[in-house]
């Protein structure tokens, strides 16, 4: 999908803005010899931008406007390094309040909605992002933040709230929870927006049907604002973006070459109207594809398809690079099996190999041993690595409040 008229406008706008100041991209613009854009030939010649380089521009360095203009800061969840620090300017704040509005509106949730916000606060874009959103549409927000599920159900029946947000490891969380307490019937949502991290089709049918709720898959990141650049609709065909805000491309993640529409990659982030910290061809490692049909609904912003996984998700076992959803698509096929795994990656010393350990919940009404089989055999036919295979009861596996550790590799780097 190339760039428009108007979009070009931006990105020269956003271009003049940055030389004149000496931020990280300021300088590294005038030292490339960058002025602007003429074509969409041009704009896939600018560098792409990196966390690598917010993380070298800690704190404040890819501040693009006078301290007196940023009246917030966010930073990026990361647990290694240095941490990315996003300075934001009043209209920065807004024109993120005016997406996230437009995400609950195409959700179908309107002022008259109670909604029940559990992502964290702080630093953090989730918690605040959805209130800001909520207040902008006029809804009744309920700041929870994560944690005390006691309390959330508590507060949940009390108040009747009509609207879960939540990672889905936590909306899966109070769904078994509801169910265990027997409670269904005190419990009023409707609907779950659910962001964060990406879930599998059996995750989001147990949540669904756990909570009786229609669900929206929320998309974003603290770099790029924070979630509510994007959601689906109705229709379920894909994830809709706001297009007079960010401009996506989707690249080969190994040339960094654009592929055509509908080819799956890499998807690249430009803001288009940022002022705290403007980005251009943003690598956001996220996996997927931009949909060049109209979508069904009739909105006519644009369309990527649902998230499947990070380009550095990846792992590798025997020689074999296999991603988080490759595993999902096993377990899906196997009836019984529930949305919750955990993968343990190991190397056995006297062995001299990689060790694949993969644990799995499932229903009690099916045969524990003969589910390990069929995962095994499925495993090795469309994967081609054969890991050692153990079932265990439904909810044995720790459930998360924020995102969920699926792949843990205790092999030395």
């Amino acid at each position: 999908m190339q760039l428009n008229n108007v979009q070009l406008e931006q990105v020269n706008a956003q271009i003049q803005r940055l030389i004149k100041t000496d931020s990280y991209y300021g300088k590294m613009y005038r030292e490339m010899g960058i002025d602007g854009v003429r074509s969409q030939e041009d704009f896939e010649k600018l560098p792409f931008s990196s966390k690598d380089d917010l993380r070298n521009a800690y704190p404040l360095g890819i501040q693009a406007v006078p301290d007196e203009d940023i009246v917030r800061i966010h930073s990026s969840s990361g647990t290694t390094g240095k941490p990315v620090i996003i300075p934001y300017t009043a209209k920065d704040v807004d024109d993120w309040a005016i997406m996230f509005a437009r995400c609950y509106e195409t959700a179908g949730i309107t002022k008259k909605d109670r909604i029940h916000i559990t992502p964290g606060y702080g630093l953090w874009t989730a918690g605040i992002g959805f209130q800001n959103g909520c207040e902008k549409l006029g809804a009744m927000a309920i700041p929870m933040g994560p944690g005390n599920t006691e309390k959330q159900l508590q507060m949940m029946m009390d108040l009747k709230s009509t609207v879960i947000t939540a990672t889905s490891s936590y909306a899966l969380l109070l769904a078994e929870e509801i169910n265990k307490r027997g409670i269904k019937d005190k419990i009023f949502l409707k609907k779950g927006v659910i962001g964060s991290e990406r879930w599998s089709d059996k995750m989001r049918k147990s949540i669904s049907e756990g909570l009786g709720i229609e669900l929206y898959d929320i998309y974003g990141l603290t770099e790029i604002y924070g979630p509510g650049i994007g959601i689906n609709c109705s229709e379920e065909k894909g994830i809709h973006y706001w297009d007079d805000y960010i401009y996506i491309e989707v690249i080969d993640p190994k040339t960094g070459k654009p592929v055509p529409d509908g080819t799956e990659g890499e998807i690249v982030i430009t803001t288009l109207v940022k002022e705290g910290a403007p980005l251009l061809r943003f690598r956001t490692h996220d996996i997927s594809r931009i949909i060049p049909e109209k979508c069904s609904c009739g909105r006519s912003y644009p369309r990527i398809d649902t998230i499947k996984g990070r380009s550095d998700d990846m792992f590798k076992v025997h020689g074999v690079n296999m991603f988080p959803s490759q595993v999902e698509e096993v377990l899906k096929r196997i009836d019984g099996v529930k949305s919750e795994y955990s993968i343990n990656i190991a190397h056995d010393d006297e062995k001299n190999k990689d060790v694949m350990l993969l644990t799995a919940e499932a229903e009690g009404r099916v045969n524990f041993d003969d589910t390990e089989k069929k995962i095994t055999e499925l495993f090795r036919s469309l994967i081609g690595v054969t890991p050692k295979v153990t079932v265990v009861p439904e909810g044995t596996l720790p459930r998360s409040e924020k995102k969920a550790r699926r792949v843990i590799d205790h092999r030395v780097q």
